[in-house]
């Protein structure tokens, strides 16, 4: 009897010992990491995007304590706007822990480049835009997606073709260029006047410019309306 007692107490105690020596094994770690990557891949998918990604190896010598319910993993970064997000690795309980492991993340959808070599200050038409697959979050800035808000626009600067078309390098054209002839429009109430001047300066809808009446040859401030347009009160 004291034998089998004696057995016992030592099972008992090398289980206890056995639950006390587990621990997160790296490739559970891995396993994890790759779980969450393939959901991320699944949901941007389902948007209509597709997504390429690498991890990192986990260090084969890791020793993270056990976690119950398996290790939480979030991206540290916002995966759309860097094509490096890390991977953070976490457990809670009794040992927490918590790691980080490198990723490369390409997500790739539709987004209006230049068809062809573009110089600055070129006025865009419909032929000189085009669409192309590219790694959206490789792109510093945020693609335009509106292809009619781009017509009639200028670049800001000379851009190679395939080159992703962003807010910053177009720029909205003046609606009024200094030279330009312009129609006067002087209005009190319901009454109205119009006459030819020519703009002094250039401007945008809702700049003010210095605005000369052809016909008197005074000068006046006008408000810009429309493209060749500006207004005076009477």
């Amino acid at each position: 009897m004291r034998i089998i007692i004696l057995i016992g107490l030592l099972l008992s105690v090398s289980s206890a010992w056995a639950r006390n020596d587990t621990y997160t094994r790296p490739a559970d770690i891995d396993a994890a990491a790759s779980a969450f990557l393939e959901r991320f891949v699944d949901a941007q998918q389902a948007r209509g995007y597709r997504v390429q990604y690498t991890l990192g190896t986990v260090d084969s010598r890791l020793r993270m304590a056990a976690c119950d319910n398996g290790p939480a993993v979030n991206f540290s970064g916002d995966p759309w706007k860097t094509g490096a997000p890390r991977l953070e690795i976490s457990c809670q309980g009794d040992r927490p822990w918590r790691l980080f492991v490198s990723t490369t993340v390409d997500i790739h959808g539709p987004a209006l480049v230049a068809a062809n070599p573009l110089t600055r200050g070129t006025r865009l038409t419909a032929d000189m835009i085009t669409t192309a697959d590219v790694a959206l979050n490789t792109i510093h800035r945020k693609p335009i997606r509106d292809r009619k808000a781009l017509l009639g626009r200028v670049m800001a600067r000379s851009v190679n073709a395939g080159t992703v078309l962003t807010p910053d390098l177009v720029d909205v054209p003046d609606a009024v260029s200094r030279g330009d002839h312009v129609v006067i429009t002087a209005r009190s109430g319901n009454f109205s006047v119009q006459t030819r001047g020519k703009a002094l300066a250039s401007g945008q809808v809702g700049d003010q410019v210095p605005i000369q009446n052809l016909a008197s040859k005074r000068t006046v401030r006008g408000l810009i309306t429309e493209p060749g347009h500006v207004e005076i009160p009477m």
